[in-house]
């Protein structure tokens, strides 16, 4: 695959799944790879492959001869969801916060920039940029807790989740002080506050499942 065809496989990926993730496109509904194609404006082909990506991770179905039904998720399901990130990613921000110490430290300073720039994308409503951004984010600090499985897992349990009041609430402009607390991450691990890091935690995996999520 050239790199060209790489990029833009790699583009309509992450437009799909912030589509998906962010509820528009709809639970339930079925979804043809021209139309979607239409949507982007690229041809079909990155769209296929894009969304059998996206089957694999369990966003979307494949409907044969048709395309690709949207996965839906029950309350409780995205219950469950949000209460497995908590078990795993409240004590392993904290393990990082705790041991924040030289490279560790550096490494915590340098997504300070990122956490400014997920401010930037919430007050610009580009959901793309800021779902980009904000699993850049997590997925860069939970590395440094050094377990590589931790961070696959909790990937995949965040593309499953529905963030369908988002873009609503970035353009409202409410979004903006909940992402600023991506900034305080930053400031608690340099403290090694791993209590402060763990409450603060708990509080952010809260509003995914809370006014983030309502339907």
């Amino acid at each position: 695959m050239s790199p060209g065809v790489a990029a833009v496989r790699e583009r309509v990926t992450a437009e799909l799944r912030a589509a998906l993730i962010s509820g528009d496109l709809k639970a339930g509904e079925v979804y043809s790879a021209p139309s979607l194609a239409g949507r982007l404006g690229v041809s079909a082909t990155p769209v296929r492959e894009a969304m059998q990506d996206l089957a694999r991770e369990g966003m979307v179905e494949v409907v044969r001869n048709t395309g690709f039904r949207v996965t839906e998720l029950s309350d409780r399901e995205l219950d469950e969801l949000a209460e497995i990130r908590t078990f795993i990613e409240v004590p392993a921000m904290g393990l990082v916060a705790e041991n924040c110490v030289g490279d560790v430290a550096e490494r915590v300073e340098e997504l300070r920039e990122t956490a400014r720039e997920l401010v930037r994308a919430a007050n610009t409503a580009s959901m793309v940029e800021f779902m980009r951004l904000d699993t850049e984010f997590h997925t860069a600090f939970l590395a440094l807790h050094g377990n590589r499985r931790l961070v696959e897992e909790v990937t995949q349990l965040r593309y499953r989740s529905r963030l369908y009041r988002l873009e609503a609430l970035a353009r409202a402009g409410t979004l903006e002080q909940t992402t600023r607390e991506h900034e305080q991450m930053v400031d608690l691990a340099l403290a090694r506050d791993r209590m402060g890091m763990e409450r603060l935690m708990r509080a952010h995996i809260g509003h995914t499942r809370g006014e983030w999520a309502q339907r």
